[in-house]
Protein backbone atom coordinates (compact mmCIF):
# COMPACT_ATOMS: atom_id res chain seq x y z
CA UNK A 1 0.00 0.00 0.00
CA UNK A 2 1.45 3.43 -0.74
CA UNK A 3 2.08 5.71 2.56
CA UNK A 4 -0.02 8.55 3.01
CA UNK A 5 2.10 11.28 3.21
CA UNK A 6 -0.53 14.04 3.98
CA UNK A 7 -3.91 14.42 5.45
CA UNK A 8 -6.80 16.83 6.16
CA UNK A 9 -8.19 17.91 9.48
CA UNK A 10 -11.71 18.52 9.13
CA UNK A 11 -12.89 21.38 8.14
CA UNK A 12 -9.53 22.24 6.21
CA UNK A 13 -9.16 21.96 2.32
CA UNK A 14 -6.99 19.44 0.89
CA UNK A 15 -4.83 20.73 -2.14
CA UNK A 16 -5.31 17.96 -4.97
CA UNK A 17 -2.65 19.87 -7.17
CA UNK A 18 -0.16 19.76 -4.50
CA UNK A 19 2.95 18.15 -6.03
CA UNK A 20 3.94 16.25 -2.93
CA UNK A 21 0.44 14.45 -3.08
CA UNK A 22 0.79 10.90 -4.02
CA UNK A 23 -2.19 9.35 -6.10
CA UNK A 24 -3.60 7.50 -3.00
CA UNK A 25 -3.25 10.78 -1.03
CA UNK A 26 -5.73 12.07 -3.72
CA UNK A 27 -7.69 9.10 -3.72
CA UNK A 28 -8.15 9.29 -0.30
CA UNK A 29 -8.62 12.14 -0.15
CA UNK A 30 -11.26 12.24 -3.11
CA UNK A 31 -13.01 9.30 -0.98
CA UNK A 32 -13.20 11.97 2.26
CA UNK A 33 -15.64 13.93 -0.14
CA UNK A 34 -17.40 11.58 -0.93
CA UNK A 35 -18.41 10.88 2.41
CA UNK A 36 -16.12 7.37 1.95
CA UNK A 37 -14.07 6.07 4.67
CA UNK A 38 -11.27 3.69 4.18
CA UNK A 39 -11.66 1.40 6.99
CA UNK A 40 -9.08 -1.50 5.39
CA UNK A 41 -6.39 -0.82 2.86
CA UNK A 42 -3.58 -3.08 2.54
CA UNK A 43 -1.76 -5.31 0.06
CA UNK A 44 -2.22 -9.26 0.85
CA UNK A 45 1.25 -10.07 0.06
CA UNK A 46 4.73 -8.24 0.76
CA UNK A 47 5.73 -6.47 -2.77
CA UNK A 48 8.75 -8.37 -4.12
CA UNK A 49 8.07 -11.40 -1.74
CA UNK A 50 8.24 -14.87 -2.39
CA UNK A 51 4.43 -15.46 -2.46
CA UNK A 52 3.77 -12.73 -4.47
CA UNK A 53 6.41 -14.01 -6.99
CA UNK A 54 4.33 -17.62 -6.92
CA UNK A 55 0.91 -16.24 -7.34
CA UNK A 56 2.15 -13.90 -10.46
CA UNK A 57 3.89 -17.11 -11.74
CA UNK A 58 0.29 -19.36 -11.25
CA UNK A 59 -1.44 -16.32 -13.04
CA UNK A 60 0.94 -16.11 -15.84
CA UNK A 61 0.99 -19.89 -16.73
CA UNK A 62 -3.18 -19.78 -16.85
CA UNK A 63 -3.06 -16.80 -19.35
CA UNK A 64 -0.54 -18.82 -20.94
CA UNK A 65 -2.80 -21.64 -20.86
CA UNK A 66 -5.27 -19.26 -22.07
CA UNK A 67 -3.04 -18.43 -25.21
CA UNK A 68 -1.98 -21.96 -25.80
CA UNK A 69 -5.75 -23.45 -25.99
CA UNK A 70 -7.19 -20.50 -28.33
CA UNK A 71 -4.08 -20.83 -30.85
CA UNK A 72 -5.35 -24.64 -30.60
CA UNK A 73 -8.95 -24.32 -31.18
CA UNK A 74 -7.76 -21.70 -34.41
CA UNK A 75 -5.91 -24.27 -35.79
CA UNK A 76 -8.39 -27.10 -35.55
CA UNK A 77 -10.76 -24.67 -36.81
CA UNK A 78 -8.61 -24.12 -39.85
CA UNK A 79 -6.87 -27.02 -40.57
CA UNK A 80 -8.78 -30.09 -38.94
CA UNK A 81 -10.61 -32.46 -41.73
CA UNK A 82 -13.88 -31.43 -40.95
CA UNK A 83 -15.61 -32.95 -43.93
CA UNK A 84 -18.14 -35.17 -42.66
CA UNK A 85 -17.87 -39.10 -44.01
CA UNK A 86 -19.36 -42.59 -42.63
CA UNK A 87 -15.91 -43.97 -42.28
CA UNK A 88 -14.57 -43.24 -38.66
CA UNK A 89 -12.32 -40.72 -40.01
CA UNK A 90 -10.92 -37.76 -38.08
CA UNK A 91 -13.79 -35.76 -38.70
CA UNK A 92 -15.33 -37.27 -35.85
CA UNK A 93 -13.03 -35.53 -33.43
CA UNK A 94 -13.16 -32.27 -34.76
CA UNK A 95 -16.60 -30.78 -32.93
CA UNK A 96 -15.18 -32.15 -29.55
CA UNK A 97 -11.69 -30.76 -29.78
CA UNK A 98 -13.31 -27.41 -30.66
CA UNK A 99 -15.20 -27.51 -27.08
CA UNK A 100 -12.36 -29.60 -25.04
CA UNK A 101 -9.94 -26.15 -26.99
CA UNK A 102 -12.57 -23.64 -26.24
CA UNK A 103 -13.68 -24.35 -23.21
CA UNK A 104 -9.90 -24.89 -21.70
CA UNK A 105 -8.86 -21.40 -22.67
CA UNK A 106 -12.21 -19.60 -21.22
CA UNK A 107 -11.63 -22.17 -17.92
CA UNK A 108 -8.33 -21.11 -17.89
CA UNK A 109 -8.44 -17.62 -18.66
CA UNK A 110 -11.68 -17.44 -15.94
CA UNK A 111 -9.16 -18.34 -13.18
CA UNK A 112 -6.14 -16.18 -14.09
CA UNK A 113 -8.72 -13.25 -13.40
CA UNK A 114 -9.71 -14.70 -10.26
CA UNK A 115 -6.33 -15.10 -8.85
CA UNK A 116 -5.13 -12.11 -9.75
CA UNK A 117 -7.92 -10.24 -8.37
CA UNK A 118 -8.79 -12.79 -4.94
CA UNK A 119 -4.86 -12.69 -4.25
CA UNK A 120 -2.97 -10.22 -5.82
CA UNK A 121 -5.01 -7.08 -5.20
CA UNK A 122 -5.32 -5.22 -2.18
CA UNK A 123 -7.89 -5.95 0.18
CA UNK A 124 -10.49 -2.97 0.87
CA UNK A 125 -12.92 -2.10 3.20
CA UNK A 126 -14.67 1.29 2.51
CA UNK A 127 -18.08 2.54 4.09
CA UNK A 128 -19.68 5.44 2.10
CA UNK A 129 -22.63 7.56 2.91
CA UNK A 130 -25.20 8.09 -0.18
CA UNK A 131 -25.43 11.76 -1.49
CA UNK A 132 -25.74 14.02 -4.33
CA UNK A 133 -23.47 17.08 -5.18
CA UNK A 134 -21.94 18.59 -7.89
CA UNK A 135 -19.34 17.87 -9.18
CA UNK A 136 -15.82 20.25 -9.71
CA UNK A 137 -12.58 20.50 -12.07
CA UNK A 138 -10.92 18.91 -8.38
CA UNK A 139 -13.47 16.43 -8.77
CA UNK A 140 -12.42 15.46 -12.25
CA UNK A 141 -9.04 15.21 -11.63
CA UNK A 142 -9.73 13.09 -8.42
CA UNK A 143 -11.84 10.76 -10.35
CA UNK A 144 -9.16 10.46 -12.83
CA UNK A 145 -6.39 9.94 -10.30
CA UNK A 146 -8.39 7.39 -8.46
CA UNK A 147 -8.35 5.40 -11.96
CA UNK A 148 -4.80 5.68 -12.47
CA UNK A 149 -4.35 4.60 -9.00
CA UNK A 150 -6.23 1.25 -9.60
CA UNK A 151 -4.26 1.07 -12.72
CA UNK A 152 -1.28 1.22 -10.95
CA UNK A 153 -2.53 -1.45 -7.87
CA UNK A 154 -3.11 -4.15 -10.63
CA UNK A 155 0.59 -4.27 -10.67
CA UNK A 156 1.47 -4.29 -14.56
CA UNK A 157 4.04 -2.02 -13.89
CA UNK A 158 6.01 -3.77 -11.39
CA UNK A 159 5.13 -7.35 -12.71
CA UNK A 160 5.15 -6.85 -16.27
CA UNK A 161 5.14 -10.56 -17.34
CA UNK A 162 1.25 -10.52 -16.23
CA UNK A 163 0.49 -8.14 -18.33
CA UNK A 164 2.71 -9.97 -21.66
CA UNK A 165 1.09 -12.96 -20.39
CA UNK A 166 -2.46 -11.41 -20.23
CA UNK A 167 -2.00 -10.08 -23.73
CA UNK A 168 -0.65 -13.21 -25.07
CA UNK A 169 -3.61 -15.26 -23.51
CA UNK A 170 -6.71 -12.76 -25.00
CA UNK A 171 -5.20 -12.06 -28.34
CA UNK A 172 -6.09 -15.63 -29.34
CA UNK A 173 -9.14 -15.72 -27.75
CA UNK A 174 -10.00 -12.53 -29.40
CA UNK A 175 -9.26 -14.65 -32.45
CA UNK A 176 -11.37 -17.05 -31.64
CA UNK A 177 -14.57 -15.09 -30.95
CA UNK A 178 -13.59 -13.67 -35.02
CA UNK A 179 -12.88 -17.63 -36.18
CA UNK A 180 -16.68 -18.49 -36.75
CA UNK A 181 -17.21 -15.20 -38.87
CA UNK A 182 -13.92 -15.29 -40.39
CA UNK A 183 -13.91 -19.03 -40.91
CA UNK A 184 -16.46 -19.00 -43.71
CA UNK A 185 -13.76 -16.80 -46.04
CA UNK A 186 -11.36 -19.61 -45.46
CA UNK A 187 -12.95 -22.45 -46.72
CA UNK A 188 -16.48 -22.78 -48.52
CA UNK A 189 -18.30 -25.91 -46.94
CA UNK A 190 -20.20 -26.05 -50.90
CA UNK A 191 -16.93 -27.20 -52.35
CA UNK A 192 -17.02 -30.89 -51.65
CA UNK A 193 -20.75 -31.10 -52.29
CA UNK A 194 -21.60 -32.57 -48.95
CA UNK A 195 -24.30 -30.07 -48.18
CA UNK A 196 -26.09 -30.73 -51.50
CA UNK A 197 -26.02 -34.55 -51.26
CA UNK A 198 -28.34 -37.01 -49.20
CA UNK A 199 -29.24 -40.58 -49.81
CA UNK A 200 -31.29 -40.11 -52.48
CA UNK A 201 -28.35 -38.92 -54.95
CA UNK A 202 -28.90 -41.89 -58.18
CA UNK A 203 -26.52 -44.19 -57.11
CA UNK A 204 -25.17 -45.78 -60.77
CA UNK A 205 -28.00 -43.89 -62.53
CA UNK A 206 -30.61 -45.68 -60.56
CA UNK A 207 -33.00 -43.75 -59.30
CA UNK A 208 -33.55 -43.74 -55.48
CA UNK A 209 -37.00 -45.36 -54.24
CA UNK A 210 -38.94 -43.83 -51.13
CA UNK A 211 -39.53 -45.97 -48.56
CA UNK A 212 -41.41 -46.11 -45.02
CA UNK A 213 -39.24 -46.02 -41.88
CA UNK A 214 -39.75 -50.27 -41.99
CA UNK A 215 -37.94 -50.14 -45.22
CA UNK A 216 -41.47 -51.14 -46.84
CA UNK A 217 -41.10 -48.84 -50.45
CA UNK A 218 -44.74 -46.95 -51.20
CA UNK A 219 -47.37 -46.25 -53.78
CA UNK A 220 -49.54 -43.37 -54.66
CA UNK A 221 -51.84 -45.61 -53.51
CA UNK A 222 -50.86 -45.62 -49.28
CA UNK A 223 -51.36 -42.25 -48.51
CA UNK A 224 -54.90 -40.93 -48.96
CA UNK A 225 -55.72 -36.89 -49.78
CA UNK A 226 -54.73 -34.88 -47.15
CA UNK A 227 -52.28 -37.52 -45.73
CA UNK A 228 -48.41 -37.67 -45.12
CA UNK A 229 -45.67 -39.67 -44.60
CA UNK A 230 -42.14 -39.17 -43.84
CA UNK A 231 -40.15 -40.91 -46.45
CA UNK A 232 -36.49 -41.95 -46.57
CA UNK A 233 -33.84 -43.03 -49.11
CA UNK A 234 -34.11 -46.48 -50.08
CA UNK A 235 -30.50 -47.17 -50.03
CA UNK A 236 -28.45 -49.34 -47.01
CA UNK A 237 -29.05 -47.84 -43.78
CA UNK A 238 -30.66 -45.48 -45.34
CA UNK A 239 -33.11 -44.80 -42.31
CA UNK A 240 -30.29 -44.52 -39.88
CA UNK A 241 -28.50 -41.57 -38.79
CA UNK A 242 -26.00 -41.95 -41.75
CA UNK A 243 -28.06 -40.58 -43.61
CA UNK A 244 -29.34 -37.78 -41.28
CA UNK A 245 -30.17 -35.55 -43.24
CA UNK A 246 -32.27 -37.32 -46.05
CA UNK A 247 -35.66 -37.42 -43.97
CA UNK A 248 -38.40 -36.06 -46.38
CA UNK A 249 -41.86 -35.25 -45.77
CA UNK A 250 -44.57 -37.16 -48.83
CA UNK A 251 -47.60 -34.81 -49.14
CA UNK A 252 -51.12 -36.25 -51.11
CA UNK A 253 -52.69 -32.55 -51.70
CA UNK A 254 -56.32 -32.65 -52.09
CA UNK A 255 -57.11 -31.39 -55.72
CA UNK A 256 -57.42 -27.60 -55.70
CA UNK A 257 -54.45 -27.69 -53.13
CA UNK A 258 -52.46 -29.05 -55.71
CA UNK A 259 -53.32 -26.51 -58.10
CA UNK A 260 -51.79 -24.29 -56.20
CA UNK A 261 -48.76 -25.78 -55.54
CA UNK A 262 -48.04 -26.29 -59.24
CA UNK A 263 -48.73 -22.70 -59.86
CA UNK A 264 -46.49 -22.11 -56.92
CA UNK A 265 -43.40 -24.52 -58.53
CA UNK A 266 -43.84 -23.36 -61.89
CA UNK A 267 -42.43 -19.87 -60.88
CA UNK A 268 -39.28 -21.08 -59.24
CA UNK A 269 -38.81 -23.46 -61.98
CA UNK A 270 -39.71 -26.39 -60.28
CA UNK A 271 -42.47 -27.68 -62.48
CA UNK A 272 -41.43 -31.40 -63.26
CA UNK A 273 -40.84 -31.60 -59.32
CA UNK A 274 -44.20 -33.05 -58.31
CA UNK A 275 -46.33 -36.29 -59.33
CA UNK A 276 -49.67 -35.28 -59.77
CA UNK A 277 -50.99 -34.36 -56.35
CA UNK A 278 -48.17 -35.45 -54.49
CA UNK A 279 -44.86 -33.07 -53.08
CA UNK A 280 -41.80 -33.74 -51.02
CA UNK A 281 -40.08 -30.90 -48.98
CA UNK A 282 -36.87 -31.68 -46.61
CA UNK A 283 -38.21 -32.42 -42.98
CA UNK A 284 -35.18 -30.70 -41.63
CA UNK A 285 -35.61 -27.20 -40.79
CA UNK A 286 -34.12 -24.54 -41.93
CA UNK A 287 -33.15 -22.62 -39.02
CA UNK A 288 -31.79 -24.86 -36.65
CA UNK A 289 -32.14 -28.39 -38.42
CA UNK A 290 -34.86 -29.57 -35.82
CA UNK A 291 -37.36 -31.97 -37.78
CA UNK A 292 -40.40 -29.92 -39.12
CA UNK A 293 -43.15 -32.66 -39.00
CA UNK A 294 -46.23 -30.81 -37.48
CA UNK A 295 -48.69 -31.44 -40.58
CA UNK A 296 -52.16 -29.16 -40.47
CA UNK A 297 -53.66 -30.41 -43.76
CA UNK A 298 -56.54 -27.54 -43.05
CA UNK A 299 -53.84 -24.71 -43.82
CA UNK A 300 -51.29 -26.82 -45.49
CA UNK A 301 -48.95 -25.38 -43.08
CA UNK A 302 -46.11 -27.60 -42.09
CA UNK A 303 -44.58 -26.31 -38.08
CA UNK A 304 -41.42 -26.89 -36.76
CA UNK A 305 -41.89 -27.18 -33.18
CA UNK A 306 -38.74 -26.38 -31.48
CA UNK A 307 -38.64 -22.50 -32.32
CA UNK A 308 -42.23 -22.70 -33.97
CA UNK A 309 -41.39 -21.76 -37.56
CA UNK A 310 -44.13 -22.38 -40.31
CA UNK A 311 -44.15 -22.82 -44.31
CA UNK A 312 -46.96 -22.82 -46.52
CA UNK A 313 -46.69 -26.09 -48.39
CA UNK A 314 -48.57 -24.43 -51.21
CA UNK A 315 -46.10 -22.15 -52.04
CA UNK A 316 -43.19 -23.77 -52.37
CA UNK A 317 -42.89 -24.82 -48.26
CA UNK A 318 -41.56 -20.40 -48.34
CA UNK A 319 -41.46 -19.56 -44.04
CA UNK A 320 -44.27 -17.90 -43.32
CA UNK A 321 -43.67 -17.27 -39.26
CA UNK A 322 -40.85 -17.88 -36.85
CA UNK A 323 -37.11 -17.44 -37.81
CA UNK A 324 -36.24 -19.62 -40.81
CA UNK A 325 -35.47 -17.62 -43.38
CA UNK A 326 -35.27 -20.00 -46.51
CA UNK A 327 -37.78 -22.14 -47.60
CA UNK A 328 -37.66 -26.66 -47.02
CA UNK A 329 -35.91 -27.82 -50.05
CA UNK A 330 -38.36 -29.90 -52.33
CA UNK A 331 -37.62 -33.45 -53.85
CA UNK A 332 -38.12 -34.15 -57.88
CA UNK A 333 -40.54 -37.08 -57.41
CA UNK A 334 -42.06 -39.37 -59.46
CA UNK A 335 -43.06 -43.58 -59.78
CA UNK A 336 -41.20 -46.05 -61.47
CA UNK A 337 -42.40 -48.76 -63.54
CA UNK A 338 -43.78 -50.79 -60.74
CA UNK A 339 -45.33 -48.32 -59.44
CA UNK A 340 -43.40 -46.97 -56.64
CA UNK A 341 -42.28 -43.84 -55.42
CA UNK A 342 -39.12 -42.66 -56.40
CA UNK A 343 -36.40 -39.52 -56.31
CA UNK A 344 -35.76 -38.43 -59.71
CA UNK A 345 -32.66 -36.85 -58.25
CA UNK A 346 -31.52 -35.48 -55.29
CA UNK A 347 -32.15 -32.04 -53.30
CA UNK A 348 -31.30 -29.35 -55.65
CA UNK A 349 -30.75 -26.76 -52.53
CA UNK A 350 -29.32 -27.18 -49.69
CA UNK A 351 -30.95 -29.30 -46.99
CA UNK A 352 -31.36 -27.90 -43.23
CA UNK A 353 -29.56 -24.86 -41.96
CA UNK A 354 -26.95 -23.07 -44.41
CA UNK A 355 -24.32 -20.67 -42.65
CA UNK A 356 -23.38 -19.23 -46.12
CA UNK A 357 -26.72 -18.14 -47.15
CA UNK A 358 -27.00 -15.90 -44.37
CA UNK A 359 -29.89 -13.56 -44.94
Amino acid sequence: MSAQTQTSAPGEQFDVNDPEATRFDILREGARRDDIEIVHYEPQYAPGSKAERRLVRVVVGLFLLTGLAATAFLAIYIWWPWEYSLSQGGDRFYTPLLGVTLGVALLALGFGILTWGKKLLPKEVSIQDRHEGVYSEEDRRITGETMLYMADELGVRRRPLLGISLLAGLAPVAAVAAAPIVGGLIKDPHKSGQLTTTGFAPADGELIRLIREDGRPLRPADISAGGQITVFPGVSHGVSNQYANSPTLLIHLREEDAIKSREANDQVGHNDYMWGNYVAFSKICTHAGCPASLYEQQTNRLLCPCHQSQFLITDNAKPIFGPASRRLPQLPITVDSEGFFVAKSDFTEIVGPDFWERP
